[in-house]
């Protein structure tokens, strides 16, 4: 079967045992494993040396592993393990070729990596295929059997159980049927199941709780190679689709996902390699392990506490003189050096840090060197490399320090650099990235400075730490600008929509809705622009721009809604002023006087509909253009009907009797339907004094100008009175009588005041004119009796009264309606009318 294009192959472990993990990660890139998830294989092949196992997997996953050529030798031809992609099998199916067991390269006591390997593949593989030969089986020291002893024994107490199916591969099988082979495998198979002691978790754990045995067996290669090709294809086809239900792998458990595959792995060799069942080591290195962790001990312990004198005890006398002056003169500050240097750092930069640390640690390292160079070089190097770490780990924390201090130092010029920009008026992302770029590269030139050359210690942590610091810094920064902006613009909508939402309320009427809409469009269009404007400077990425802008027309639109809502509150006030208004003025604003001549029913219904519009107006908000609503129809219908037809309010629902409008979404709803019932119910009790007033003065108008009786009464009298008027004719004394009773009541008149007291009702008229009327005419009788002494006085007196008289009686010529209520206007009056009473008898 030729090799196939798509397959790849690389040694996984070296035949010394060394994990080729940068080979993995490359073969992983390389067949594309990390995309696959759960949707691959792992297949693996164990066996003897020279068994055909390479020979196997080429024909029949066609691979490229190595093969032993005949005519040269039967000889070791895999070391270590390889792995490869088979070519042409769904899913990704990895194969791998384990190192032969029992070779004669490794010797028969050099059986751990045996062990470890055949460990490793019963762990990491799905389906292990294990190559024997056919007339093995039955054998008590063949077939692998002490090799599967000890991999089952040593897995469970590794590993957590995994379901592995092993495919035991009979090779040149013989003419015996493999029903009679196969149950003596199995039978093989579980003995040494059962003969391997357990730990208690998996004492009654059966074989097929982590095994699924099934067998196969196959032709000669050498002999029937036709047969053999033939057997081998058969066989490929139970590998497609190996991990579905059903498959040779379908139920497998405890799956590594793809792109974990690597590091499992390798973690699991790891742990098969530390075993110490499977690795002792020597006497020889364990005697070097022992002394060179001593000498280790004892420079760490110098280095701590500064005592470095000691350090010529255990010079060996073959070191070099020129070695001994290297050491000194890196020597020559070590002693006083480190624990103010320690110190000085956890306080304040030190210059040149890195560069002390160096070469304390080099005169460290040089005295372990020359104390520990005759033992083995594998521990030696190991001790050192542990000293290094521990030595590492105490200067850690000063290191720390001094790039605590190098970030720090960074991070305030940053500040100030920043803050120097932005003042001097320059775009935000700009001056941000600016600053950004130059501090970054002086902390890299600061962090040499401090650089441990034997640590190579990565800084991406603390320069990521920065540049967090510095995000932070520039995002608050911008975060006080933006917030500031918004700020003002906001300002701004509030001033330019607050005052003329309000006027618009106001005068609510059928344009009031529109008239918003077009002052929010335009304040909000021009706040719009100078706000996007603005945020280009602060590099903003669309979508995040786009909701501040939106957060601002949302803000405008509050505003509106806002003050809708707080004029909502005051609607009732604004109801009874609109009604004054128009009720208390007429067209020209003018104060409405209440003649007899207007329709007050007609003035409340227009001044009572103008109310309503304003409700209906202010019930909801309408800020969208296809707001659509029927408010003021159903307020109208509702509260308007003055029909008074008591059937109808039994019969017909009424309209006012929810909590919401129709068409009308409660979010935009100011004043619900039964909120306006009751505040219109309110408005009616609120405004109907002013009404009664009207009526009642426009009654008490009526009273004062008209004092005539009516024309059939008035015909009655000179009909029936006709007799008395030719009597008084006959007899003119009777007519002197009547003008002066007419004279003195007339002057009573003037002087109470009748038409203003009963200007207020009947009632408080009568109960003024009783506690007037006696002193009233006390003062009229005195009047007369001063005028009649004053009349006798002589004639000079006399002569002058028909001048006053006659001034007087023109200052009294008043309206009707007139009200003189001073007690100086009254003794006028009455004196005047006692001249006037004088004069006209004298006369007659």
């Amino acid at each position: 079967m030729a090799n196939s294009d798509a397959c790849c192959s690389t040694q996984l472990i070296d035949g010394d045992g060394v994990f080729n993990a940068s080979g993995i990660d490359k073969f992983m890139k390389e067949v594309k494993l990390s995309e696959c998830g759960l949707s691959y294989a792992v297949v693996s092949i164990m066996g003897p040396q020279s068994s055909g196992k390479s020979t196997l997997l080429n024909n029949l996953f066609s691979t490229n592993f190595r093969e032993m050529d005949a005519f040269k030798g039967r000889s070791q031809t895999t070391k270590g393990i390889w792995m490869a992609r088979c070519a042409g099998i769904e899913p990704c199916t990895i194969v791998m070729d384990l190192e032969g067991t029992d070779g004669r390269e490794r010797g028969e006591d050099d059986t751990a990596f045996e062990k470890q390997s055949a460990l490793f593949a019963l762990a990491v593989s799905d389906i292990v295929l294990i190559n024997m030969w056919c007339h093995d089986i039955g054998r008590e020291q063949a077939a692998n059997k002490p090799l599967l002893k000890t991999v089952f024994q040593v897995m469970m107490r590794l590993f957590s159980p995994r379901k592995t199916t092993m495919l035991f591969v009979i090779r040149d099988k013989t003419r015996t049927p493999l029903e009679n082979l196969e149950p003596v495998l199995r039978e093989d198979i579980q003995k040494i199941w059962d003969s391997v002691p357990k730990p208690q978790a998996h004492k009654d754990t059966p074989l097929s709780e982590f095994f699924n045995v099934q067998v196969v067996a196959l032709s000669s290669f050498e002999e029937k190679e036709e047969q053999f090709r033939e057997q081998v294809a058969s066989l490929r086809q139970r590998f497609h689709q190996s991990i579905a239900p059903g498959g040779l792998a379908g139920d497998r458990r405890g799956v590594v996902p793809a792109s974990g595959f690597s590091f499992s792995a390798q973690e699991i060799w790891k742990v098969i390699k530390e075993n110490k069942d499977l690795d002792l080591p020597a006497h020889k290195v364990m005697v070097a392990t022992v002394r060179c962790e001593e000498i280790a001990n004892e420079k760490y312990a110098a280095f701590v506490e500064n005592e470095v004198c000691t350090f010529l005890l255990y010079i060996s006398p073959t070191v070099l003189l020129s070695q001994l002056l290297m050491l000194w003169k890196s020597l020559s500050f070590f002693i006083q050096e480190w624990s103010q240097l320690e110190e000085t750092v956890q306080s304040e930069p030190v210059s040149g840090f890195g560069k002390k640390i160096n070469s304390l640690l080099h005169a460290c390292f040089s005295e372990y060197d020359a104390e520990a160079t005759y033992f083995d070089e594998g521990v030696r190097t190991a001790k050192q490399k542990q000293l290094q770490e521990k030595l590492l780990q105490l200067i850690q924390p000063a290191y720390q320090s001094a790039l605590g201090h190098v970030r720090s130092g960074t991070l305030d010029r940053f500040k100030e650099a920043f803050e120097k920009a932005l003042k001097g008026g320059g775009r935000f992302s700009e001056a941000a990235n600016n600053c950004v770029e130059s501090c970054v590269a002086q902390f890299d030139e600061k962090c040499a400075d401090v650089v441990i050359e034997l640590a190579n210690w990565d800084t991406s942590k603390v320069r990521e730490k920065l540049l967090r610091d510095i995000d932070a810094h520039v995002a608050s920064v911008r975060e006080a600008k933006i917030s500031e902006l918004t700020s003002s613009y906001e300002e701004k909508l509030k001033l330019s929509l607050s005052g003329p939402v309000e006027a618009l309320l106001d005068g609510a009427n059928s344009d009031t809705w529109p008239s918003v809409r077009s002052l929010l469009k335009r304040e909000m269009q021009s706040a719009v622009l100078g706000y996007s404007t603005a945020l280009n400077g602060f590099d903003m990425d669309e979508e995040t721009r786009q909701n501040m802008i939106s957060s601002l027309e949302d803000f405008a639109r509050g505003v509106v809604e806002g003050k809708a809502r707080e004029e909502a509150g005051r609607v009732l006030i604004r109801m009874k002023d609109r009604f004054t208004m128009l009720f208390s003025h007429d067209s020209d604003s003018m104060p409405r006087v209440w003649t007899g001549k207007e329709d007050i029913r007609s003035i409340t219904k227009t001044a009572r509909s103008a109310s309503l519009k304003l409700l209906a107006v202010m019930a909801a908000i309408r800020l969208d253009d296809g707001d659509k609503d029927n408010i003021e129809k159903t307020l109208a219908v509702a509260l308007l009907d003055t029909s008074g037809n008591p059937i109808r309010s039994i019969t017909v629902a009424d309209p006012l009797a929810t909590s919401s409008w129709e068409k009308i979404p409660a979010s935009k709803t100011l004043i619900t339907p039964v909120q306006c019932k009751s505040l219109w119910r309110q408005f009616k009790m609120e405004t109907e004094y002013s009404v009664s007033q009207a009526i009642s003065a426009q009654e008490a108008n009526k009273r004062n100008n008209n004092w005539l009786p009516p024309p059939w009464a008035i015909l009655a009298l000179v009909i029936l009175g006709f007799n008395e008027f030719m009597t008084l004719l006959k007899n003119p004394l009777y007519l002197g009588v009547i003008f002066v009773i007419f004279l003195l009541l007339k002057a009573l008149w003037v002087q109470l005041d009748i038409a203003g007291e009963f200007r207020h009702g009947v009632v408080p008229g009568l109960i003024s004119l009783s506690t007037k009327f006696v002193p009233t005419i006390m003062n009229l009788i005195k009047r007369l009796a001063e005028e009649g002494a004053g009349a006798g006085a002589g004639a000079p007196a006399a002569n002058e009264n028909p001048q006053r008289s006659s001034s007087k009686s023109n200052s009294n010529a008043v309206p009707v309606g007139s009200s003189v209520s001073s007690s100086s206007s009254s003794n006028v009056t009455s004196l005047d009318n006692g001249k006037r009473h004088t004069s006209s008898s004298k006369d007659e």
